[in-house]
């Protein structure tokens, strides 16, 4: 039977000797002693196993309190409980969607390494990967399942209700009252027989059936390819919200990645269409490839400057493909010398029309040519950034029905005129106006265009 929450069972007015008193949840934090585990601010506070020094875990910009906290997080599941009762992912966790699988698999790995870490008493390498799940949870599976959740698809909630269940039982004894809060607002309402208290449920369980290595791994290679693809956007100036007509990969595994998995980074990266750098036909980057002198004299002493002779000799954009494949080597005094990452220093100067990025041994190259119906989308694309700030700004829901004005001329026009079904799904407006204005001055878009919105 599973166990109760660690550092549970002792009664609240029994101390050790020389122990201070810890405040039990419900009556606030303990004003003076040893500093319980709690959020404070934006860090989570926590220290390392016997004699690691007194560390800090940040979670990017915020600690994991304040995500578990975050409305998009949470939003999704308490806008289900409004729609109707409970959580029912309705399918089989192996027969949901990727992007679900791999949230579960993630909280199996996460299970298993926050529990091993608080047995050895290393709560700093437990709140880091509380910190580093919580940020995955809410900058990766939520938002890429936000159109999901806006049609109350079943698998999606489930999931997310599921993996807050987990999390909010791991976190417990870090946050006590926020978890709090998120089990009896969130969780609870959704699980049948559920404890009053987060704090009264047991120690989550390892779900050995959930885990997939390959996946998680197969995902960490999409969500580096989606930075690399945003970090060449910054590089040329071209916002995200510009459609590209392709863009052109290179990464391990990339031809034995799911078809899921490809369209994941083809929408994130708002391209037509990927293929392999390959295709390319070595007019993509003018590529340049020294040693790094550092790591290799390490490994070759003396031999250094005769392994840099020979990497110099070699075809750059050959030596990098076999590079990045893991097979490079280099004759040295007629001996192969094998090239290990970090050996070579590689440098890529993106020909006219493209805009290249690469690093860990990944490459996206985005093709940068514009033609007016690209130009077009991208018009579409700002309007719907508009129409969604101006929702923000009136106060609505997230799922709020809308009706839609808007005003245009040229090639705005026509735009949305041609996008108009493409638009409405996208703002979930019931009705658009076309060319008509609506009441008050609207808000102002690009190209001169005006918008309107007010509730359906």
């Amino acid at each position: 039977m599973p166990g109760p929450h660690p550092g549970r069972g002792r009664p609240q007015d029994e101390q050790a000797p020389g122990q201070h008193h810890r405040a039990h949840p419900a009556h606030g934090p303990a004003r003076r002693g040893r500093r319980p585990l709690v959020h404070a601010g934006r860090r989570l506070a926590v220290a390392g196993p016997p004699g690691r020094p007194r560390d800090a875990v940040r979670g990017g910009p915020q600690g994991p309190a304040d995500l578990l906290e975050h409305r998009e997080l949470l939003h999704p599941l308490r806008l289900d409980q409004r729609l109707g009762p409970g959580h029912h992912p309705g399918s089989p966790a192996a027969e949901r969607p990727l992007l679900d699988r791999w949230a579960l698999a993630s909280l199996a790995t996460v299970t298993d390494g926050v529990t091993q870490a608080l047995e050895a008493f290393d709560t700093q390498t437990a709140g880091k990967l509380l910190a580093g799940f919580v940020d995955d949870l809410s900058n990766w599976y939520v938002r890429r399942s936000r159109r999901r959740f806006w049609d109350g698809d079943a698998a999606a909630l489930g999931t997310l209700h599921e993996v807050l269940d987990g999390l909010t039982r791991l976190m417990a004894p870090f946050t006590p009252f926020v978890t709090e809060r998120v089990w009896s607002e969130v969780v609870a309402p959704g699980l049948p027989d559920a404890p009053d208290s987060v704090h009264l449920s047991s120690w989550p369980q390892v779900d050995e059936a959930a885990r997939d290595d390959e996946l998680v791994a197969q995902m960490e290679v999409v969500r580096r390819l989606v930075e690399l693809g945003r970090s060449a956007r910054t590089a040329s100036k071209v916002r995200t919200r510009q459609p590209l007509a392709r863009a052109l990969v290179a990464a391990p595994g990339w031809a034995d990645l799911p078809r899921d998995l490809v369209a994941e980074v083809a929408e994130e990266l708002n391209v037509a269409e990927l293929a392999p750098v390959a295709e390319a036909g070595g007019d993509l980057v003018d590529v340049g490839v020294k040693v790094d002198f550092r790591a290799v004299g390490r490994r070759m002493g003396k031999q250094v400057q005769a392994v840099a002779q020979a990497v110099a000799a070699r075809d750059a954009a050959g030596l990098v493909a076999d590079y990045r494949a893991g097979t490079a080597s280099v004759t040295v005094d007629g001996a192969d010398v094998p090239l290990v990452e970090g050996d070579l220093v590689v440098t890529e100067t993106p020909r006219e029309g493209w805009t290249v990025a690469s690093g860990g041994g990944l490459t996206v190259a985005l093709d940068l040519t514009m033609t007016p119906e690209l130009e077009r989308a991208g018009l579409v694309r700002e309007v719907v950034r508009l129409v969604q700030d101006a929702r923000k700004a009136a106060g609505f829901e997230v799922s709020d029905r809308i009706q839609l004005w808007w005003t245009a001329d040229g090639q705005l026009a026509q735009a949305l005129t041609e996008a108009g079904d493409a638009l409405a799904a996208e703002v979930l407006a019931t009705t658009v106006h076309a060319g008509t204005a609506g009441d008050g001055t609207g808000v102002e878009g690009p190209a001169g265009g005006r918008v309107w919105v007010a509730l359906a």
